[in-house]
């Protein structure tokens, strides 16, 4: 392939894409039925010229006819007159007349059977171009309704460039406000820390500050103290717990044990008595 060849492909390619990119098919079918419709009225206006040489050929017909009427009375006039001679020219001019009468009706039979085609072919194509326009409006409604919904499918999945820019306009006002909430946030610790001044404020008083601080330490020191009070009291109170059940278990086994040997005295004496 040549070098000309090939640019020439790629030219009707490139052409041909970008043709098929701008060209909306409801357009196209409109145009075609428009060019129809100028088809069909082209053939109407055949018909109305064909009709109209018809009726001329036809006034033609009826004058030549007058005039062989004519023609022939005075004939007759003339014979009467005893002028034989002048009958016979007038017969001779309506024979002249009845040839070309004989041609006007060839011409009037072959235009009403031209007339009679054209007004078929109109029927026929007045019928194509009714139902290429019923189908152009249904082909026009399917191809409406499916580019909506392609457009809202493509607006609720985000795939369309409209929905595209709202979403990276939305995240970009997201980020933007978590940054100003992180800047007012450490702002508000500097200003509590003392690293920056409030300058819409009284001014800033140094011994005040280092007093306001003092005071939070004790009051710090005695929370902890508190706590650790709280955590004190709950240990003792199990280890007394603990000891208290320890007793318990140790007093029933000593009444136990007294038991015992109470009945081992009282028998004592008893065996002195026997001796």
């Amino acid at each position: 392939m040549s070098v000309m060849k090939r640019v020439s492909l790629i030219f009707k390619s490139k052409a041909n894409k970008a043709l098929d990119r701008m060209e909306d098919p409801r357009e196209t079918l409109d145009y075609s039925y428009q060019r129809q419709l100028e088809m069909l009225t082209q053939v109407r206006r055949g018909v109305a010229d064909v009709a109209t040489s018809r009726k001329r050929v036809e006034l033609q017909m009826k004058s030549l006819q007058q005039n062989q009427n004519k023609l022939e009375g005075q004939a007759k006039q003339a014979l009467g007159a005893g002028r034989e001679d002048l009958a016979r020219e007038a017969l001779s001019r309506r024979g002249a007349l009845q040839s070309q009468l004989t041609d006007l009706e060839n011409q009037y039979h072959s235009l009403q059977a031209d007339e009679e085609k054209l007004t078929v072919a109109s029927q026929r194509l007045q019928a194509k171009v009714e139902a290429f326009r019923m189908q152009k409006e249904t082909i026009k409604a399917t191809y409406t309704a499916a580019e909506a919904q392609s457009r809202i499918g493509e607006a609720v999945s985000g795939i369309s460039e409209e929905m595209g820019d709202v979403g990276m306009a939305v995240q970009r006002a997201q980020d933007k406000t978590a940054q100003m909430q992180a800047r007012a946030g450490a702002i508000d610790e500097l200003m509590a820390s003392g690293a920056l001044d409030d300058v819409t404020g009284p001014p800033r008083d140094d011994i005040q500050a280092e007093l306001d601080s003092m005071r939070s330490g004790p009051d710090i020191e005695l929370e902890l103290q508190r706590l650790r009070g709280e955590l004190g009291t709950g240990s003792t109170q199990a280890i007394e717990g603990a000891a208290a059940g320890s007793d318990g278990a140790a007093q029933p086994a000593a009444a136990g044990s007294d038991g015992a040997a109470q009945p081992a005295a009282a028998e004592q004496p008893q065996a002195g008595d026997g001796a």
